[in-house]
């Protein structure tokens, strides 16, 4: 294997650097995507005062100027930091949280908070906590049903629902 002067820990994984410059790139996106619609809103100044993309054109020309001069520097710096952004097994751990709520806040389309929430809690109760049955079950039933009367009857704030509330009449 080729020695590309790398410290060996950051082979193979993501650093800081290469993070810098791609949040610093997704930002410069940002500010100018923020500054056209503005522009196109009107970003000018009216006989009335402010036209209607006159502040955020300006918020996005922050971004994107901030976010050049981050992305000038680190391309430029005479040391950057190549050392691993997140180890591999931490990252894991990452994933083991990131991606069950990722689904759950698709499941919620398709059959409500309060059954995805049932779903989303036994599953980390089972899955991560290590719990028993029992408990799972107990705590994974309750707190939709406790949520549901809070929101639901007591505040009056409706959420979205899926078939079994529509089983229910709600």
């Amino acid at each position: 294997m080729r020695d590309t002067g790398e410290p060996t820990e950051s082979r193979g994984h993501v650093t800081y650097w290469t993070l810098d410059l791609i949040v610093a790139a997704i930002l410069m996106g940002v500010g100018a995507v923020v500054m056209v619609s503005s522009y196109q809103l009107g970003a000018g100044w009216s006989p009335t005062g402010p036209e209607s993309g006159y502040f955020t054109f300006y918020i996005g020309a922050l971004i994107l100027a901030s976010s050049t001069v981050t992305l000038l520097i680190t391309l430029f710096t005479k040391n950057p930091d190549r050392t691993p952004f997140v180890e591999p097994k931490r990252f894991q751990r990452v994933l083991q949280v990131l991606i069950p709520s990722f689904i759950f806040a698709i499941a919620i389309r398709y059959i409500g908070i309060y059954v995805a929430g049932g779903l989303f809690i036994a599953c980390f109760m089972w899955w991560l906590g290590k719990y028993r049955l029992p408990k799972v079950i107990m705590v994974s039933v309750l707190v939709p049903v406790a949520l549901f009367f809070l929101f639901e009857v007591w505040f009056l704030v409706p959420l979205p629902k899926g078939p079994v509330e529509g089983f229910f009449g709600f």
